[in-house]
């Protein structure tokens, strides 16, 4: 898997260059979009739940510019999922050229669907930056490990996304599901709540959510200043890197009746 990453690393950043720049190709603003995308989407997210729902954060302040913040935060680790998962079964079909035609490494496509994910994820924060610096002062150092946080949800989300790339070969349904999944995960998280602010059964269910982890790590880091909590941290890499491996290694002997299928 890394001998793979290794020898394709110029392609790999060569098609995430082109896959985003591509996605906003014709467009009158272009790439600017990648800014002004999270923008509106913190206004939106801001509006409905601060004020049309009058939603408060548990053990917070009543400020809306908290409430954008922490919800912010959350967002932006679901979209690098959800961005990741939701293309993962098209990934190959809407490739069939690379499948069919040329000898091309299959397996750099979901590489390249979470560089341009990780890509908009800093976009993203930029903007978060820009509002906490604006809001409440210069975050705190600890944000600082947000890369080091988020390294295991990375290699989980690869993992998975090379799975669903090669069963979404086979089993055409499984991106109707893997939609519907991808909702009820979003509200199954503590992206609009804490994980603290719920009862202690509910707690335990929500705390198996794959990203549950990442979202509450990346929130401490980035608005409260709290460290990494290295045990869980390095269960959670050990766990993700298993599935990474097995991801890979499924993905590497069932691209063979790719050309048959497709």
């Amino acid at each position: 898997m890394v001998r793979s990453f290794w020898r394709n690393r110029g392609l790999i950043s060569a098609l995430t260059k082109r896959e985003v720049l591509g996605r906003y190709r014709g467009s009158v603003l272009g790439i600017l979009w990648s800014f002004f995308n999270p923008l509106l989407m913190l206004g939106v997210y801001t509006f409905v739940f601060s004020t049309v729902f009058k939603a408060r954060w548990a053990g917070g302040s009543d400020s809306k510019t908290e409430f954008a913040l922490l919800l912010f935060a959350g967002m932006l680790v679901f979209n690098v999922f959800a961005d990741c998962i939701n293309r993962a079964p098209s990934l190959i079909l809407s490739n069939p050229n690379y499948v069919k035609k040329v000898v091309f490494p299959l397996e750099i496509l979901p590489v390249v669907s979470l560089g341009a994910a990780l890509f908009h994820l800093l976009v993203s924060l930029l903007v978060w930056v820009l509002f906490y610096v604006v809001a409440f002062g210069v975050p705190k150092a600890e944000i600082l490990l947000l890369p080091a946080a988020l390294f295991p949800f990375v290699i989980f989300v690869l993992g998975l996304s090379w799975l669903l790339a090669s069963l979404g070969v086979y089993l055409r349904d499984i991106g109707q599901f893997v939609g519907v999944a991808v909702v009820a995960l979003m509200f199954l998280s503590p992206i609009f709540y804490p994980l603290s602010g719920l009862p202690e059964g509910y707690r335990q269910v929500v705390a198996l959510s794959p990203i549950t982890f990442a979202v509450d790590q990346a929130r401490n880091l980035m608005f409260s200043g709290n460290g990494i909590g290295w045990a869980a941290w390095f269960v959670h890499l050990v766990i993700s890197l298993i599935i990474g491996w097995l991801g890979f290694a499924w993905f590497q002997q069932t691209r063979r009746g790719f050309a048959d299928v497709i």
